[in-house]
């Protein structure tokens, strides 16, 4: 089952940007997923690209990674320390949506 498949015209019309750093596992696994499920997206590594670490604390107020820009305009967390295994692929997807609004 496609967790994505409700969304894949919106996605398809959609620009991601997964803010990552160097050596971060989190990042790695939603990736990962993203690549599983043939998401497009774009990479911005916050420990190199001129003020990305200061964008993404100005406007989520975090300073940890992964992060998605959707849209260049709203933010979808890609680690959910709150939960267990930290991530949750049926949260990520929900707050993706709630993200798309009416992308």
């Amino acid at each position: 089952m496609d967790p994505f498949a409700a969304l894949r015209d919106k996605l398809s019309a959609s620009q991601l940007e997964v803010y990552v750093s160097t050596f971060c596992g989190d990042c790695r696994r939603l990736k990962a997923q993203l690549q599983e499920h043939d998401i497009a997206y774009s990479t911005v590594n916050i420990s190199n690209a001129d003020g990305a670490a200061e964008k993404l604390e100005s406007e989520t107020g975090k300073r940890g990674v992964p992060y998605v820009l959707v849209n260049g305009s709203r933010w979808v967390r890609g680690y959910h320390r709150e939960l267990p295994g930290m991530f949750s692929l049926q949260v990520f997807v929900a707050e993706l949506t709630e993200a798309l609004g009416d992308a």
